[in-house]
């Protein structure tokens, strides 16, 4: 599949179009995936043209299926992602907490609205992701996951003590040592 049709349908702007709003059937498979480490892959090669990525993630959204797909009006492709499809590569603070700024460019704050939660990695690793849009989310890329540890606060709790930081008055945990495991 060209990615030509698709793009010849997409703002060039970047703003995010109501693709939770559309319903097109299913159009078939892209070859393209997601890797772990947020590169985009089409067809065995990695994306260099980061407008192009980012025009792409405008339409990409992930359904209760479990799968991602690319939606414009008329198709929708459906993609591979290996982890989360966004990486949280950097972290700023503002008056009530803390905005965070994905691979793709998407601007989230951390609040009760976008709060993280722990999962694990295809390797295993328990790592905090963030909503982002669509049922879409961004894993916290390694140097951001460190900046942000050295600004948390420890608080106990009855099955041990979690590592976290407050943004616009909500709690959001980056870690958690269980009571038994020490």
């Amino acid at each position: 599949m060209p990615l030509e049709p698709l793009l010849a349908r997409i703002d060039p702007q970047g703003t995010i179009p109501p693709v939770d709003r559309w319903n097109p059937p299913l159009s078939g498979d892209m070859d393209l995936v997601i890797a772990a480490d947020g590169r985009w892959i089409h067809e065995g090669v990695a994306m260099a043209r980061p407008q192009l990525i980012r025009l792409l993630s405008t339409v990409l959204r992930h359904e209760a299926d479990g799968d991602y797909y690319l939606v414009a009006p008329q198709e929708k492709w459906r993609i591979r992602v290996e982890d989360r499809p966004f990486l949280v590569v950097d972290a700023e603070v503002d008056s009530g907490g803390w905005v965070l700024t994905t691979n793709v460019g998407d601007r989230v704050v951390l609040d009760a609205s976008h709060p993280f939660t722990l999962s694990q990695t295809p390797s295993g690793e328990e790592v905090p992701e963030v909503p982002v849009r669509f049922g879409l989310s961004a894993r916290l890329n390694r140097n951001v996951y460190y900046r942000l540890v050295e600004r948390a606060e420890v608080r106990e709790w009855a099955g041990g003590t979690e590592l976290g930081l407050t943004s616009h008055d909500h709690w959001h945990i980056l870690g958690r040592l269980d009571a038994d495991a020490s």
